[in-house]
């Protein structure tokens, strides 16, 4: 999730992205996500098992911003809004 292009970035894992994303988007949330308007999914990766989703979320976690910027960049060049795409 971005707050805007070249913005703030979180990193979170669920089980259920279009519910989780909805919930961003209208303001359902708290803490990190809500307090910095992080509602444009611009990023997502899709697992098979959650302890493999957590894993992921942990090493993206513990990566660079240029590292994370790249990730968006590679999959979405325009940070449009993913949401729409996942409906």
């Amino acid at each position: 999730m971005a707050s805007k292009r070249n913005g703030t970035l979180y990193t979170g894992v669920t089980s259920n992205l279009l519910q989780r994303v909805y919930q961003h988007k209208n303001g359902l949330t708290g803490g990190f996500a809500a307090k910095h308007g992080c509602i444009m999914l611009v990023w997502y990766e899709m697992h098979d098992e959650m302890s493999a989703a957590i894993f992921r979320e942990k090493q993206i976690k513990a990566g660079s911003r240029k590292n994370k910027l790249a990730s968006i960049e590679k999959m979405n060049p325009s940070w449009m809004d993913l949401y729409a795409t996942i409906i």
